[in-house]
């Protein structure tokens, strides 16, 4: 009786010890990284990812990113009212959310420049912009009002006369561009108007159909401060970094054009220009 008593003592006794060393995190653990949430358009997801990674490892501060359509996203952060920085794939949302009082600081990164894409092989010859408007065509776009594609798609067909033909050919709306390529890409579709970038990314299941200039409209990429960030020096940080030669280097890696400080300001582009006057 008295050796089962001591050893229960002990066992007591070796649980508090093992609380005490175990029960509670390392102290890098508790006292909690500083981070940043960034939403984040879907379209941009691999050069983000990789900016993000680095600004962790060089401040120290761990980077969180929500990717969904543009739309999507501004909807989310006017119910939430949280987080550090917004980039949506157009200056569209940023002056949205700007007039709403979420963005206070934003600036320039890249251009967004729609194509046409096509399966391996152009089954069915999709050559231009009208090809998507012919009988059988079955087309994929983006839903207008969940990404930048899919309201700028809308904006183009609108300007070349063939929205409605193409509407009636249109077999699914994406909610992001990144489902947009893999409907072509599965064979789901003929064609979907896409960002360059992103159909770049599927180089062997793909063939991009250029949209001649003066039928298209390219977009600038913005990237915007949270007005209720609660860590608004490293929010600034971030959009400074992901704007900064470095960070322009990593979207033109991935297949973006980069933008310039010469480039009509460094806010707005001819592409957004244009697109008001549609």
């Amino acid at each position: 009786m008295k050796k089962t008593a001591i050893l229960t003592v002990l066992i007591l006794f070796c649980g508090v010890i093992a609380h005490g060393c175990i029960g509670k995190p390392a102290p890098s653990e508790t006292e909690g990284t500083e981070s940043l949430l960034v939403y984040c358009g879907a379209g941009m997801r691999a050069p983000m990812t990789e900016l993000g990674s680095r600004f962790e490892r060089e401040y120290g501060v761990k980077v969180i990113c929500n990717y969904a359509g543009s739309g999507h996203l501004l909807n989310q952060i006017e119910l939430a009212q949280n987080g550090d920085v917004y980039q949506p794939g157009a200056m569209y949302y940023a002056t949205i959310a700007q007039d709403k009082g979420f963005i206070d600081y934003k600036k320039s990164v890249a251009y967004h420049v729609p194509v046409i894409v096509v399966p391996n092989g152009n089954p069915v010859n999709i050559t231009c912009l009208d090809d998507l408007a012919n009988p059988g065509v079955k087309v994929a776009l983006g839903d207008p009002g969940a990404c930048a594609i899919g309201r700028l798609a809308s904006k183009i067909l609108e300007k070349n006369e063939i929205m409605d033909a193409v509407s009636d050919n249109t077999v699914v709306y994406g909610t992001t561009v990144n489902a947009l390529v893999l409907y072509v890409s599965g064979g789901d579709v003929d064609a979907a108007i896409t960002w360059e970038e992103t159909a770049l990314a599927a180089p062997n299941k793909t063939i991009i159909v250029e949209i001649p200039a003066e039928e298209n409209i390219i977009q600038t990429i913005p990237i915007g401060t949270l007005t209720f960030s609660e860590n608004k020096e490293s929010a600034e940080e971030f959009v400074l970094f992901v704007t900064s030669d470095e960070g322009k280097a990593v979207y033109e890696k991935y297949g973006f054009i980069p933008h310039r400080q010469d480039d009509i300001g460094d806010i707005g582009s001819i592409g957004d220009i244009n697109e008001t006057n549609q």
